[in-house]
């Protein structure tokens, strides 16, 4: 049966999500120095002003997952929370980044407002339940290689450090070599274990390794994909979000650029705002 949005509660810095209305996860993929990530930030909490949306702004300090050893990874864990701390105070708003391993979660929690598990790492258990233990908001996206009803296991190995404050997130599922699909059944499967789900658009839309020693990506279909994600009754969406993209350090074929962010987030409130009124009128899926 269809979740009432009011059962979707959850707190994350100073941001009360209720499933009213979308919220945004969404900054540059990795950390690229102190200005330009600040810059980038600030434009965005212009944009959600502006239109309503509330924002958790999200960069990593590490990428411990890159197609090659050569890759550029970040800052790293100290000077990656440093930047991020100072982000925080500067925008005002909560800031989100990945964890990796159990030893990062000290560290992690004392900065960030929310924790967030990579795809990849979605299954280990110390992981996710040591995340949970921190008491923080935790966002975990779903494994390419996991349907999403088996993330309802994940959730309740969260649950045993009853951490209320808890998301899922679709990122495609690994379909032949370096494609993903996204399977629009999985908003309405994962939405029933009660917790918000999140639609991450622009990982949705990477070829996995798909340029030999990096992963590739079709940004064009961005806007596809979201709309379809915002019909299916998404609670909120993640979007890594760049001035010049192809400049980007990591990411750079999939990363949205930030010029297109306000036209797209319109399109996602109005149709957003379609599916709630259906729900309000029994109209939503039984």
């Amino acid at each position: 049966s269809d979740v009432c949005s009011s059962d979707l509660t959850i707190h994350v810095g100073n941001l009360t999500l209720d499933g009213e209305k979308l919220f945004l996860i969404a900054g540059p993929c990795v950390i690229e120095g102190y200005d330009r990530t600040l810059m980038i930030g600030r434009e965005i909490k212009k944009i959600c002003e502006r239109l309503g949306v509330q924002y958790i702004f999200k960069a990593s300090y590490d990428k411990a997952n890159r197609s090659s050893f050569h890759s550029f990874r970040g800052p790293g864990l100290e000077k990656g929370l440093e930047i991020l701390a100072d982000i925080k105070k500067e925008l005002q708003v909560p800031v989100l980044s990945d964890v990796h391993d159990v030893t990062q979660l000290a560290p992690a929690s004392k900065v960030l407002d929310m924790l967030q598990i990579p795809a990849f790492l979605c299954r280990q258990t110390d992981l996710v339940y040591g995340a949970a233990m921190t008491g923080k908001p935790v966002n975990v996206k779903k494994g390419q290689f996991m349907a999403p009803e088996d993330m309802k296991n994940v959730i309740e190995k969260m649950e045993e450090a009853h951490n209320p404050n808890l998301a899922v997130t679709e990122r495609g599922a690994s379909f032949g070599y370096h494609n993903l699909v996204v399977d629009m059944r999985s908003f309405p499967i994962m939405r029933q274990f009660g917790y918000p789900v999140i639609f991450d658009a622009t990982h949705s839309v990477q070829l996995p390794g798909g340029m030999g020693s990096s992963t590739g990506g079709q940004r064009e279909f961005i806007p596809y994909l979201a709309r379809a994600a915002a019909a299916s009754g998404v609670d909120g969406f993640f979007m890594e979000v760049h001035d010049n993209p192809p400049e980007g350090l990591s990411d750079s074929t999939n990363m949205l650029y930030l010029s297109s962010l306000e036209d797209l987030l319109k399109d996602l409130i109005a149709i957003n705002q379609v599916v709630r009124k259906d729900k309000e009128k029994g109209l939503g899926g039984q």
